[in-house]
């Protein structure tokens, strides 16, 4: 299974659709509130968003949906990049609750060979989210720098660093 793309390997205008979704549930948006320190109680009170917001109901954080997009992109964008080099632009159009799944997909904008090292290139990739209803939920765009072929090539190939496995005998066969 490809893991990431080359240089090569992208071609401005294509898109990707990650797969699988994820369903959101109130402890992935608790857990992830918790851990960034994001205590704003439209995620975390129940009681305070029924009362008091537009939406009657605890709302994803948009990071975490942020996050959640660019964890799928890994495997069809930079699961070989060597940085990701900056976050263009980022919009949360619609919220996500307790229960959506979100789908992404992500269209080759651009790419440009690097100016000072030949074995890499820039590209320009923009990052859709939608709801299982089809919503927009979210966009980013970003900009990401991956290898060449020939440096992945140079560095071990498609899975660099992993070990052969080690036939070991018996401990009753001498």
């Amino acid at each position: 299974m490809q893991f990431g793309r080359t240089y090569e390997e992208f071609t401005v205008g294509d898109v990707y659709k990650h797969w699988p979704g994820k369903t959101v549930t109130e402890y992935d948006d608790h857990l992830f509130c918790l851990l960034t320190m994001n205590h704003h109680p439209l995620h975390l009170d129940s009681h305070y968003a029924e009362e008091t917001t537009d939406f009657g109901r605890n709302v994803v954080v948009g990071n975490y949906v942020y996050s959640l997009l660019l964890g799928m992109s890994v495997p069809d964008v930079s699961g070989k990049a060597i940085a990701n080099l900056e976050v263009e632009s980022l919009k949360h159009v619609a919220p996500t609750f307790h229960g959506d799944t979100v789908y992404g997909e992500t269209t080759v904008l651009d790419k440009t060979p690097s100016r000072s090292k030949s074995d890499r290139g820039v590209v320009h990739v923009e990052t859709r989210g939608h709801n299982q209803d089809g919503t927009l939920v979210c966009v980013f765009r970003r900009k990401v720098m991956v290898p060449a072929a020939a440096y992945v090539t140079a560095r071990g190939g498609e899975q660099p660093g992993r070990p052969e496995p080690v036939e070991r005998r018996s401990e009753g066969a001498r």
